[in-house]
């Protein structure tokens, strides 16, 4: 193929047109529009795609020209009374197969639609080239009870990420309270979602707590969509980060909630540290297998009792497994740290520190496969404070006092993706963000909330005592 020498500032010749090009390889759309003529595939093109528009209108004006006025009222008045009927016999479903599919189809035309270029434009997502400006193409609208899920095809050149930071300004475009910017399984695609009522305003009450929990799906709050946030523990820690009052008691007292069936049982062991002098978790004392509260060395003792547990389990099961299942015999064990920077940062004694400090980066780094995880609740998310926040595959970020601080609990660039947590307000403890697996942005919970009297009832319950 000959090389083309570029001068700088002059324009490329074009490729000659290809006259050769077979019949099978035209277009089908490109053939209808030449057989139609412009304005007539423009019709039939709008006529396909707002079928639910003009189906429905074409099939009444049949039917009032072939049998009349009354007989299409009939038709209409048996199709409301046979809706009415379906929504009240079986509402879910009607919701999901009839009303939300309609709302999303209207809100598409009305609502997006019409404001779609001049939004894009505004929020500078559109490209230019060759002096023409192109628009993303708006390719679907889902609605539901809490918002619509908008999905869009980017413009080459451009990055998920862009639309993560245009979302704040997009919700106001169309005169939504929020938006944040989601990936889809599709490189091409991504899924605005707009938020036009809020789940999370209102306290999530505890969930019931299951005789046998699943360890890979713990209920423990309700996600912005309105669906339930299950917590996956099996092989992993939890950080959990949040300002003071922001409702890390929400988050740890959800998990234990969650794990008090195998608390019962013997399935699961449960070591607390509080070194606040048992102020927050001293209620639940009987859930707990080893409670440590008031000592630091007594606490470093009890750490390095926890890691000679684990040694000992992982050289029991060096070559027999690969991940500890828990028995009544060998329980999972779960280490609850309250604020785990009184005992990492702020305590004086540096020798008892640094045997703590040790201890904690055994666990992090060897118990996750042996059936030792680390739940651990801070306030201050700083590497000076917590130097191995990196060993925490599961991130919590409640309310943050500084922007900068969600990128350093949930990773760099969480809050242009959407994580906003030195926005939640006071009022919302237990409101927070998390990175779920496989989904590059952040989603918004709200854990349940357990008042004291639903902690002492959990303890009288499912303590250790009770279950013998």
């Amino acid at each position: 193929m000959p090389m083309i020498n570029v001068i700088p500032g002059e324009k490329i010749p074009t490729a000659p047109l290809n006259t050769r090009l077979p019949v099978w390889r035209i277009p089908g759309w490109l053939l209808a529009f030449v057989w139609l003529g412009r304005g007539t595939f423009r019709s039939v093109v709008l006529t396909a795609r707002y079928w639910w528009i003009t189906g429905p209108a074409a099939a009444s004006w049949w039917i009032a020209d072939q049998h009349g006025w009354p007989v299409l009222a009939g038709v209409v008045a048996g199709l409301v009374a046979g809706a009415l009927s379906w929504w009240r016999l079986h509402p879910a479903s009607w919701l999901r197969c009839g009303w939300y599919p309609l709302v999303g189809r209207c809100r598409r035309l009305w609502i997006y639609r019409r404001g779609w270029t001049s939004a894009m434009t505004a929020c500078g997502l559109v490209g230019v080239h060759g002096g023409e400006r192109w628009v993303p193409r708006l390719l679907g609208v889902r609605s539901n009870r809490w918002g619509d899920l908008v999905t869009v095809r980017l413009l080459p050149g451009q990055h998920p990420d862009d639309w993560a930071k245009a979302a704040p300004r997009l919700a106001y475009s169309f005169n939504l309270r929020e938006a944040r910017a989601h990936t889809t399984g599709r490189p091409d695609r991504v899924v605005l979602h707009f938020v036009r009522r809020d789940p999370l305003v209102g306290t999530v009450q505890p969930f019931p707590v299951p005789a046998s929990p699943d360890l890979s799906h713990l209920q423990l709050g309700v996600r912005e969509d309105g669906t339930a946030y299950r917590l996956r523990l099996t092989g992993s820690h939890v950080l959990i980060a949040g300002a003071t009052n922001s409702g890390k008691g929400s988050v740890l007292w959800s998990l234990l909630r969650s794990l008090a069936g195998g608390i019962a049982s013997g399935l699961v062991e449960v070591w607390a540290f509080d070194p606040k002098g048992g102020m927050e978790l001293a209620a639940g004392a009987p859930l707990f297998a080893r409670f440590a509260y008031d000592d630091p060395d007594s606490m470093a003792g009890v750490l390095e009792e926890a890691v000679k547990r684990m040694r000992l389990r992982a050289a029991r099961l060096r070559g027999v497994a690969r991940q500890h299942t828990p028995t009544v015999d060998d329980p999972l064990i779960v280490v609850v740290v309250d604020e785990l920077a009184a005992l990492t940062a702020y305590l004086t004694d540096r020798k008892v520190r640094d045997r703590i400090r040790e201890s904690l980066g055994l666990l992090l780094s060897q118990g996750r496969a042996v059936g030792v995880h680390v739940i651990a609740a801070l306030q201050d998310p700083r590497k000076d404070v917590l130097p191995f926040r990196d060993l925490f595959p599961t991130r919590i970020a409640l309310r943050m006092t500084e922007p900068e601080q969600a990128d350093m609990v949930l990773g760099d660039g969480a809050r242009d993706r959407g994580a906003m947590c030195d926005l939640i307000p006071e009022t919302s403890p237990g409101v927070g963000y998390v990175v779920l697996d496989g989904v590059r942005e952040p989603v918004r919970v709200r854990f349940s909330y357990l008042d004291d009297g639903d902690v002492s009832d959990l303890a009288a319950t499912y303590g250790r005592g009770a279950a013998l």
